[in-house]
């Protein structure tokens, strides 16, 4: 840590920026000054009801506030907000129209458009048309395995616009792993890419599309066409359909809206998998809007009109996140395929080229550019990129200096930390405060976070368990098929009665921001993508070389890296012939990113008296921590075959 800052915002743009405007605005309702941000951060968890109601009007949500803003305030779970307040979540992205662009997308070196905001009009307006003609109304599902292209966010809209739920993930999963998504929420419609591009290769998806399809058995699969091959893709599928033939005998019109409550759910995201089938996390309409507008409007500063650029997949909750800009006006630069293909450039010569005004990536990315050797800021323009965001999991202090060092000196570096779970950040950017090196600079507006140490007490500098101790809108609505909620309150609310216990090590800094040391869960984190043991071990295991397996993050060279040990058959042998195996196995059956970086034979892995497998206990013996519940297991002694072992020290 260093007393100089990395970074301060400039008094002249920062005096013109949407925090100190709402902050000002803030400070006559509360008749006091906000214009110290941590001041506003504590107004905003104290007077909740203002805070939230101010942001609804300064954000010009569409719809109706109601009179009541918070309903059982204090519940965690079982708080309202806007319990009364009604809209559209798709009639607040489309905000604009004209021919300016709403979307740049690009695939790689492939493929380059743009789709105006009358064109993205048009066709949710098509959409929406051909969704009612197959009988899709409000609570029904729409499920996407897509690329991150136009079209996927115009379906989205289509389904927010009459107000089914939209769930999506990325083409680059296996059969399994969609559908033990998508098997779950019953989607009356199933949306497909026809391929896609990946490293400059074509990648098809025929095979497991026909497999999914006939699955799922939705009311149409309908077929949108990166690689030109739809016509062929849905021929192949039954009950398959192409893009072109889904919307044919539908005109384009105004988009109508249905009006619903702030709750009504929107999308169903996905838990990683960690304990078996992923969970299906479902978010609200209102919350997702409202949560998503105080973070891109205020903490981003984004302004109608910027460019904003996040590389996610729409498997990832950064999609979801990326989509809502349009409710800014802004214009969405969408990529699809390799960060590196053809080269670490590629991302850069985009936001060179577009203008991008807000840049997010991953802290391995940022890490892997610094490792090629790669300097924008001596090669590209980047003069109109004003704000980094990064994310998936902790950027290190060395990347937070390559940042300033490497790309752009002047950039405002906001390290941010959310999740799946809130479809948001708890922690990330604020731009009235200075960039202080490994640190995230704070909690979100109306986010009540700390930290607690193991007896519930708030520590400072020291590692605790990252905690939110009030409701917030953007809290789940619950798990699907979960119908007592037993599966939401063993997620979040199980450690403290009435507190949001997230899962992350975390301390406070003497600057008031946030250390993210990690996972305190055993969730698999590599890259920053959530990843479930329960997936790698569904795939594994169905090898018959091998009997068991047991699957932990080991952290390494500033990210996660996956380990898998496997107990194999007897007479078996872990070769590299195996090796291969097991790692097709798992890339074909769950997604690339689940591939483990160690395959390791062990002869025994410990297991707890009722037989079940103890990851965090192997976890802390590889990191050299001790583990303190050995009479809990049935065979602790196995624990010692993961001591020290040579092959996890390179």
């Amino acid at each position: 840590m260093t007393d100089t800052p990395l970074w301060r915002p400039n008094p002249q743009d920062l005096q013109k920026s949407p925090w100190m405007e709402f902050s000002r605005i803030a400070g006559e309702l509360a008749g006091q000054s906000l214009v110290d941000p941590l001041a506003l951060q504590q107004w905003s968890i104290t007077d909740r009801e203002g805070f939230w109601s101010a942001l609804w009007d300064y954000c010009g949500v569409r719809g109706s506030k109601g009179e009541r803003i918070i309903e059982n305030g204090d519940a965690m779970p079982g708080a309202r907000f806007f319990p009364d307040a009604e809209l559209n979540f798709a009639e607040n992205l489309l905000t604009r129209s004209g021919a300016e662009p709403a979307i740049l997308f690009r695939a790689e070196d492939k493929l380059r458009r743009s789709m105006s905001w009358d064109e993205l009009s048009a066709l949710v307006s098509r959409l929406q048309k051909a969704f009612r003609a197959h009988g899709v109304g409000p609570g029904d599902r729409v499920a996407a395995m897509m690329p991150n292209m136009p079209e996927t966010i115009a379906f989205m809209l289509a389904a927010a616009s009459i107000g089914a739920i939209w769930s999506s993930c990325s083409p680059d999963f296996g059969t399994t792993g969609v559908l033990d998504r998508f098997g779950q929420i019953e989607p009356k419609l199933f949306i497909s890419c026809d391929g896609y591009w990946y490293n400059g290769k074509r990648q098809d998806v025929t095979a497991k599309l026909v497999d999914i399809s006939a699955s799922l058995k939705p009311a149409a699969t309908v077929i949108v066409p990166l690689l030109d091959d739809g016509e062929a893709v849905a021929a192949a599928v039954d009950g398959a359909v192409t893009l072109a033939a889904f919307v044919a005998d539908h005109a384009a019109a105004p988009v109508v809206y249905e009006k619903l409550p702030f709750s009504h759910p929107l999308y169903i995201l996905f838990s990683s998998g960690t304990t078996g089938i992923p969970k299906c996390i479902v978010h609200s309409a209102g919350g997702t809007l409202l949560q998503h507008l105080k973070e891109q409007r205020l903490h981003c500063g984004l302004e109608p009109g910027e460019r904003l650029f996040y590389f996610t997949t729409c498997g990832w909750m950064m999609w979801n996140w990326l989509a809502s800009g349009l409710a800014v006006g802004a214009t969405l630069c969408l990529y699809d395929g390799s960060p590196f293909y053809p080269d670490g450039n590629v991302i850069f010569d985009y936001a060179a080229e577009e203008k991008f005004a807000v840049l997010g990536t991953s802290a391995k990315f940022i890490d892997a550019v610094r490792k090629a050797g790669i300097e924008p800021r001596k090669t590209h323009d980047l003069s109109s990129l004003r704000l980094l965001t990064s994310t998936g999991s902790p950027l290190s202090p060395e990347g937070f200096t390559f940042v300033y060092e490497g790309i752009k000196p002047d950039v405002h570096l906001a390290s941010i930390s959310g999740g799946t779970d809130i479809v948001s950040c708890f922690v990330l950017g604020i731009p009235a405060l200075p960039v202080w090196r490994g640190e995230i600079q704070g909690p979100g507006l109306g986010m009540a976070v700390d930290v607690w140490d193991e007896d519930g007490q708030p520590v400072i500098g020291v590692k605790g368990e990252l905690v939110c101790t009030k409701p917030f809108p953007a809290m789940p609505i619950g798990f699907w098929n979960d119908p007592d909620d037993q599966k939401y309150l063993a997620a979040y609310f199980s450690r403290f009665d009435n507190i949001w216990t997230h899962g992350d090590f975390a301390e406070w800094t003497t600057h008031h921001g946030i250390i993210i040391h990690g996972r305190s869960d055993a969730t698999l984190n590599p890259g920053g993508v959530r990843i479930g043991t329960a997936e790698i071990y569904n795939q594994v295991e169905q090898l018959d070389e091998v009997a068991e397996a047991i699957c932990i993050g080991q952290d390494w060279d500033d990210d996660v890296r996956v380990v898998l040990f496997v107990r194999l058959a007897d007479g078996v042998e872990l070769d590299d012939a195996l090796m291969a195996r097991i790692r097709s196995k798992i890339r074909t059956g769950a997604s690339p990113r689940h591939v483990p970086a160690k395959i390791i034979a062990v002869s025994d892995i410990p297991r707890t008296k009722s037989g079940k497998i103890v990851e965090l206990a192997v976890r802390d013996i590889v990191h050299g921590r001790q583990v303190k519940n050995h009479e809990a297991l049935a065979n602790p002694e196995a624990l010692d075959l993961f001591a020290d072992l040579e092959e996890l020290k390179n």
